[in-house]
C-alpha cells in the first residue's frame, strides 16, 4: 500500500531525511515517533505529495508518487498537526468546499458529509461557525475533512491534539474502524495513543530511520505478572511447580502486596492454572495479568544513545 525506498530529503546542509525505507500494508495502523527534528513531519510532507525529496521513491497503492501525483494524492486523506481552518465558515460550509476541493461530486456531497459528520459526532455543531468552537471540536473538524472522500491512505498528525479522554476514546475507535478498509500512519508525542491503536511503530532518530517493528513482539519471552499478600518464600515453589512456568521471580514490594514474575511462552494459558493453584492453598490473589513490554522504554533505547552523542 505505501512503499518507500531510499528517500531523503536535505535544506542545504541539513539532511532532514537520510536514506529511509519501509513498506506498510493495507490495515495496518502505524506510529511515526521520533524526537522533534527527527524527520517525522518532513516525511509526512513528502508522503502526502506536499514535498519533494531530495532522492528516493515513494509508491501510494502501486503509484509512483512522483509520476501520477493527482492520482496518488486522490487516495490519501491528511490532518496536518496545526489543522488549517476558515473560522468564518460553519462546520457544514467547510465539509462542502472541502468536497468541492477533492473533486466529490454535487451527488454523492451530501452523502459524503452526513458520513463524515457521523463518524466524527459533529452533527449537533454542523451549523455552527467554526470560530466558536473549542479546539476539540476543531480538531474534529479537521478529521472530518480527511475522511470524507473515504480515502484508502490516512495520514494523521497528533489526531488526539486538543480531545478531553471521552473524545480520545472515541478517536481511537475511529482509527480501528478506519483501518478495517485503508492504512493509517498515526504521529504523535503522546505513546499512550500509539500503544492504545497502533500494532506497528517506526522510530525516526536525526532523519534516520532507527527501529521498525510491531509492538506485540517487544522485549524478551513473556511474563505474567501475579499479585499476592504472603511472602516469597511461601509463594515461590508453588508458582515455580506449576507446569508451563520456565521460571519465577520476585519483584518490587508495594506495602503488604508483592508482585511476582512467571516467565513463560503463552503466559495466557498459563494463568489459569496459576490462579487454580493459589484458590486451592487458600490464598488471595490480588493481581492476575501479562506484562506488556513498554513504548517508552524502547523509545528510550532508541534515541538514547544519539542524546548521549549530542551531549558528549
Amino acid at each position: 500500500m505505501i512503499e518507500v525506498e531510499h528517500l531523503s530529503r536535505s535544506y542545504g546542509p541539513l539532511k532532514a531525511v537520510q536514506d529511509v525505507s519501509f513498506r506498510i500494508e493495507k490495515g495496518e495502523i502505524v506510529g511515526l515517533l521520533g524526537h522533534n527534528g527527527a524527520g517525522k513531519t518532513t516525511i509526512m510532507k513528502m508522503l502526502t505529495g506536499y514535498l519533494e525529496p531530495s532522492s528516493g521513491t515513494i509508491r501510494i497503492d502501486g503509484l509512483d508518487l512522483a509520476q501520477e501525483r493527482r492520482a496518488a494524492q486522490r487516495r490519501i486523506g491528511y490532518l496536518p498537526e496545526n489543522c488549517p481552518l476558515y473560522p468564518e465558515m460553519t462546520v457544514l460550509d467547510a465539509l462542502d468546499y472541502q468536497a468541492t476541493l477533492l473533486g466529490i461530486g454535487p451527488g454523492q456531497r451530501p452523502a459524503a458529509i452526513r458520513r463524515a459528520l457521523e463518524r466524527t459526532e459533529l452533527g449537533a455543531k454542523a451549523t455552527e461557525t467554526i470560530g466558536t468552537l473549542s479546539r476539540g471540536y476543531r480538531q474534529r473538524v479537521g478529521v472530518a475533512q480527511a475522511i470524507l472522500h473515504e480515502p484508502r491512505i490516512l495520514i494523521l498528525d497528533e489526531p488526539t491534539n486538543g480531545l478531553d479522554p471521552a473524545q480520545i476514546q472515541h478517536m481511537r475507535s475511529l482509527i480501528r474502524e478506519l483501518a478495517q478498509d485503508a492504512t493509517v500512519i498515526l504521529s504523535t508525542h503522546i505513546l499512550q495513543e500509539v500503544e492504545a491503536v497502533c500494532g506497528r511503530v517506526l522510530i525516526m532518530r536525526s532523519g534516520r530511520l532507527a527501529f521498525d517493528g510491531r509492538l506485540d513482539t517487544l522485549g524478551e519471552m513473556p511474563r505474567l505478572l501475579v499479585k499476592l499478600d504472603r511472602p516469597a518464600g511461601e509463594v515461590l515453589p508453588i508458582l515455580a511447580a506449576i507446569d508451563g512456568a520456565a521460571s519465577v521471580e520476585a519483584l518490587d514490594q508495594a506495602g503488604e502486596i508483592r508482585c511476582f514474575a512467571l516467565t513463560a511462552e503463552a503466559p495466557e494459558q498459563l494463568a489459569p492454572r496459576v490462579a487454580q493453584a493459589l484458590c486451592q492453598r487458600g490464598l488471595a490473589l490480588y493481581g492476575l495479568e501479562v506484562e506488556r513490554h513498554r513504548l517508552e522504554d524502547l523509545f528510550g533505547a532508541v534515541t538514547l544513545e544519539q542524546m548521549e552523542v549530542g551531549h558528549a
